[in-house]
């Protein structure tokens, strides 16, 4: 993960985010995208969304993230199990090839100051480059979004792959926030939700969720190691074309 940075958000933007608190609220980002959550707080310099009206279930942002906060009602998102809303679009078999696919992270990955290696490693686990994928408890798309995630992050169509990968890596961004860039917290938060990670400090002890982060860190180191390699190769053979 390279240096993530941030810029200090003004006050006026902290001052009208405090007087909507408590209610349903969007929160826009600078990046453009939106978010949808229950309430928000400022803790420790970190701004906390919530997704329901309880306290335990949030994600953090840098403050320099936000650019504005407005109420927004009736946006509290939906329970994990519920059945999606109709939004989803009926479209013919989208076909992402490999370059498509590496775009459209690399995009993300700037957006966000998140390796594209680490995302296309998440996607890999998640679906394996699969636009079409629905796991068994329901989550979709390429980076796995559950209805209910989906809901709050203003996705309104899961298997649409442009709208799946910004979904899925401003949550991931969300995440790393939180956990300080802890990318095995953040990861396991992303597997087994961020309420598991809070409940045991730490990976939770679930087979699945511990194998994921096992497995998406191996193929981000694999994917690094690889990068490495080449720009090395591509080095030494300018320099020796250099030389001739």
């Amino acid at each position: 993960m390279g240096k993530r940075y941030f810029i200090p958000i003004a006050a006026a933007v902290l001052a009208a985010a405090s007087a909507t608190a408590g209610a349903a609220e969007r929160i826009a980002l600078r990046n453009g995208f939106d978010l949808r959550c229950d309430h928000h707080a400022l803790v420790d310099n970190r701004v906390r969304l919530y997704l329901t009206a309880g306290d335990n279930n949030y994600v953090e942002l840098a403050p320099g993230d936000i650019a504005g906060v407005e109420t927004a009602p009736d946006l509290q998102p939906p329970p994990a199990s519920a059945a999606p809303q109709g939004k989803e679009r009926s479209h013919t078999e989208i076909r992402l090839t490999p370059a498509d696919l590496n775009q459209m992270l690399a995009r993300a990955g700037r957006s966000h100051n998140i390796d594209v290696d680490l995302l296309a490693s998440v996607v890999k686990a998640e679906s394996g480059g699969n636009v079409r994928a629905v796991s068994r408890t329901g989550a979709r798309g390429l980076m796995q979004l559950m209805p209910s995630t989906a809901a709050w992050l203003g996705v309104d169509d899961s298997f649409q792959p442009g709208e799946n990968v910004r979904g899925g890596s401003t949550y991931l961004d969300a995440l790393l926030t939180r956990y300080h860039d802890n990318l095995a917290l953040a990861l396991a938060a992303y597997n087994a939700g961020p309420a598991a990670v809070d409940k045991y400090h730490g990976i939770p002890p679930y087979h699945e969720t511990r194998a994921y982060v096992a497995r998406v860190i191996h193929e981000f180191n694999r994917r690094v190691r690889a990068r490495r390699a080449a720009a090395r190769k591509a080095a030494a053979t300018a320099l020796g074309d250099a030389g001739r």
